[in-house]
């Protein structure tokens, strides 16, 4: 098997005297999606959040493409190309939607060119925002603050999309849209790790997955 290009090795996270997370090891191939289920309070987020560089990290390591990332401070991290889609996904509701997808790009040094190409990307892969660019984010609805929250995240051109609960609250019809989405995207190289209590429709996209247990991995394999 190829070198990862996401290595986790003995992650431990902890809430005070609560240990959150203990001791995962996870490898993520490069065009790839991983999946990581488990019921809620499993440490799943809390994961995620760990990799971003959002919450600290109390012991393991983490090397992206080689390179150890483990005391990275988050914008860092987001500027190597490893970029999550928060839980709740945590739009700007104040800014239009354009502004929003704007911002994704914050990190970017490659000019106004290819930011105006990826725009335009991520337009074709969610025509509801393109239609809704210059409307405030808070006006959209659930799915679609959803859909912003995933494209914000292309803007920044992440090497790994890291989505937490990316169904949550959504109506059947939006997930299984959502769903084709991250497909589309994955089929044309990017590499997810996708956290999700929906299990069945994590499992159907997924190449590898991993089961979350009290802050252990307890089962891995194909999806």
């Amino acid at each position: 098997m190829s070198v990862p290009l996401l290595k986790v090795q003995g992650l431990v996270v902890n809430y005070g005297h609560i240990e959150a997370v203990r001791q995962i090891d996870v490898e993520l191939q490069a065009g790839q999606i991983t999946t990581l289920v488990g019921a809620n309070g499993a440490g799943k987020s809390t994961t995620l959040l760990a990799l971003s560089g959002l919450i600290a990290k109390a012991g393991g390591k983490v090397l992206f493409d080689g390179q150890d990332i483990t005391s990275w401070p988050a914008h860092r991290i987001v500027a190597s190309g490893l970029v999550q889609v928060a839980e709740g996904r945590a739009t700007l509701t104040t800014l239009t939607v354009r502004e929003n997808l704007e911002l994704g790009a914050y990190t970017r040094k490659d000019g106004h060119a290819a930011r105006l190409h990826d725009l335009e990307r991520v337009y074709t892969l969610f025509p509801r925002l393109k239609e809704r660019e210059g409307g405030l984010a808070g006006n959209l609805s659930g799915g679609e603050q959803q859909m912003l929250a995933i494209a914000r995240a292309l803007m920044a051109k992440p090497r790994v999309l890291l989505l937490d609960e990316p169904s949550m609250g959504l109506a059947p019809i939006i997930v299984q849209d959502i769903f084709r989405t991250l497909k589309r995207i994955n089929a044309e190289g990017l590499t997810i790790f996708l956290v999700e209590q929906n299990v069945r429709q994590a499992l159907k996209i997924a190449d590898h997955a991993c089961v979350l247990e009290n802050g252990r991995i307890v089962l891995q394999g194909t999806g």
